[in-house]
């Protein structure tokens, strides 16, 4: 089973849709005890950002979603949800996230339209099981603000816009991805089959 987080902010049905298209269980979940007990976990989010987090604190999925992230289960953020990830946000403020990736969100920042919004080419950084079988391809983003990893080895891949921007991200069995790939047509929804079946494999071997 995969537990979709709900802590109030996310695209919660899209995203649930998209993962039993592609033939996997799916439970959308606030619930300590079934976020745990998932095969994989994916964080969604649509907002800002410091909301985000104080939904997450006073409903304590903030602990859980770190704790399952040390379970070496595989987790993925989706836009917010992977800005999340990261130590840090300068949205509306200065913002403190889940820390899980080193690294910092901060807004775009020049003479071009804010928000980059449509579809762009990723560029695979990098080899990933999230890349297996697929080539580079174009996905669909709408964000203000992006992720700058503090270590390169968590870039995965980018996406030009007037600058390298973060497109995907990984480290160990935590993943991001900031364009969201139930609507990213067939090069997305192979993104998000990957991830699934890192999540079934690894229950295979147990």
């Amino acid at each position: 089973m995969i537990a979709i987080i709900d802590y109030g902010m996310g695209n919660l049905h899209s995203v649930s849709k998209a993962v039993e298209r592609l033939g996997y269980q799916a439970k959308i979940t606030a619930d300590a005890q079934e976020i745990l007990e998932a095969d994989g976990a994916i964080l969604p989010g649509v907002g800002a950002f410091g909301d985000a987090m104080q939904n997450l604190r006073n409903t304590g999925l903030d602990e859980v979603t770190k704790f399952y992230a040390s379970s070496g289960k595989p987790l993925l953020g989706i836009c917010l949800g992977m800005q999340l990830l990261f130590d840090e946000s300068e949205e509306h403020g200065r913002h403190a996230g889940l820390g899980l990736l080193p690294g910092n969100v901060i807004r775009f920042q020049g003479d071009y339209k804010v928000p980059h919004m449509g579809w762009n080419k990723l560029i695979f950084r990098q080899p990933s099981p999230l890349f297996e079988g697929l080539a580079e391809g174009h996905v669909y983003f709408v964000h203000s603000f992006h992720a700058k990893p503090q270590r390169e080895s968590d870039l995965l891949a980018t996406t030009d816009y007037h600058q390298n921007v973060t497109a995907i991200v990984g480290s160990g069995n935590v993943y991001g991805m900031q364009f969201h790939p139930e609507k990213s047509s067939d090069l997305g929804m192979q993104l998000l089959g990957n991830f699934l079946n890192l999540a079934v494999s690894r229950e295979a071997v147990r």
